[in-house]
């Protein structure tokens, strides 16, 4: 299974700065953890993910930095900044609400006549 488009590039950064909310990763290690961490629905190849950490970097989301890998390779790894964790934060306060709204709307299952307010 996989998202449409429009839901994909809604949730595509949210799950890529929530994996680095975690700890730094290179764009790779991005692509390898969206696909095993989500059981392949956010799966997205280089071509997509790059674009979109350059992107995120362009709006102050996270900060790429150079170092040695544990393979010896040098690495872009890509880390969330305290504006990037800002945005998230307001994110996930957004699906909150989203997904509750939709509840109400008996999105997630048929309700009870106790479970309504």
């Amino acid at each position: 299974m996989t998202l449409e488009r429009e839901w994909m590039r809604g949730a595509a950064p949210l799950a890529v700065l929530t994996l680095l909310d975690r700890r730094e990763m290179y764009g790779y290690e991005l692509v390898e953890a969206l696909e095993r961490d989500t059981g392949g629905l956010l799966s997205m190849g280089q071509s997509t993910v790059y674009p979109l950490l350059y992107n995120l970097e362009a709006r102050g989301h996270v900060k790429p930095v150079r170092r040695t890998a544990p393979s010896g390779r040098r690495r872009k790894y890509y880390r969330i900044t305290a504006d990037g964790r800002a945005w998230l934060e307001g994110q996930r306060d957004q699906w909150e609400k989203l997904v509750t709204a939709l509840g109400r709307l008996g999105l997630n299952g048929p309700e009870t006549e106790e479970a309504l307010p």
